[in-house]
């Protein structure tokens, strides 16, 4: 398969590494430094205390390249559009768009490039950090969650799950994938959410009485969202969830606070933006919701 991987941090380097031992991969990134490391001297993948090699070729630009098959995304969901926008030339009639990034309704922005049915949508279990140019570790592995939120009429999810699966990658299919990005949204609109706002990390939430009102407050909003979809929320378990990933992670730091730490755009609209935007589809009121992205978008606006 004839394959784009767009971000070559850490989890678009794994995937693009590993998918390239059986398919003809090219890895785009925007860091000319990156992109030189990996053609001079390939992608160095820690796994298991050893680095492995593998030789994608990586690009700064993909002009004058010809359509993928399939089109990975990887960059930061606020980074989408510019993303597949300068490199809309891959993008063909027969291209699907695949997109493992954190939050949800990803899909709106990809039906700009692809139509409905050429869009991959999912949750990866794998996870690595960034050594140096061109050098990732490879984490904790796990499942490659994939479905569609349209009919599969070409057939594509088992020939995507073959491609994986011969890749290092445990491809699972699912016929209700929302369900499943739901399941991991609730965490991040709840208990990440709040910890951005507050700049704390992960273990205050659980232990204070006001943040964890509106911890719970975000999750029965979100819970009720998701009903309006015609998804499955069990609110009681979903709240104790949240209590005990709180708890078992007392000095644990979310991306969303990092990022308002250091003065980065945060992928709010991805996160808490995804359930207001879902509400507003399915008339359900989602108030703290909407005030968490405006405060987390003021934060932003710091200098």
């Amino acid at each position: 398969m004839r394959i784009a991987v767009i971000g070559a941090g850490a989890m678009g380097s794994i995937y693009g590494g590993h998918l390239s031992l059986h398919n003809d991969v090219f890895l785009i990134d925007t860091n000319q430094a990156v992109v030189d490391q990996i053609n001079r001297d390939g992608l160095k993948i820690q796994e298991n205390g050893e680095d492995v090699i593998f030789h994608p070729t990586a690009l700064t630009s993909t002009q004058g390249q010809e359509p993928m098959d399939l089109v990975i995304l990887f960059v930061k969901a606020l980074f989408s559009r510019a993303a597949l926008t300068a490199n809309q030339g891959i993008i063909g009639p027969d291209t699907y768009l695949m997109t493992l990034q954190n939050g949800s309704g990803h899909e709106d922005l990809l039906g700009e490039f692809v139509p409905q049915n050429h869009i991959v949508i999912g949750t990866t279990e794998d996870n690595g950090a960034v050594l140096a140019p061109g050098h990732v570790r490879r984490g904790g592995t796990g499942r490659t969650n994939i479905g569609m939120i349209t009919k599969d009429t070409e057939g594509f999810l088992p020939r995507l799950k073959e491609v994986l699966d011969s890749c290092g990658f445990a491809g699972y299919i699912h016929e209700n994938i929302q369900q499943l990005i739901w399941d991991k949204l609730f965490t991040n609109v709840s208990l990440s959410a709040v910890t951005g706002v507050l700049q704390v990390p992960m273990g205050f939430i659980a232990g204070n009485e006001h943040a964890w009102n509106i911890t719970k407050q975000l999750i029965h909003e979100a819970v009720e969202v998701a009903h309006g979809l015609g998804l499955a929320a069990d609110e009681e378990a979903i709240t104790e969830k949240v209590r005990l990933t709180s708890q078992n992670s007392p000095e644990g730091i979310t991306s969303i606070c990092a990022d308002l730490k250091n003065g980065r755009k945060t992928e709010v609209n991805t996160i808490s933006g995804s359930v207001v935007r879902a509400a507003k589809k399915c008339n359900v009121p989602a108030p703290t919701h909407r005030l968490i992205v405006e405060l987390v978008h003021a934060m932003e606006d710091r200098k």
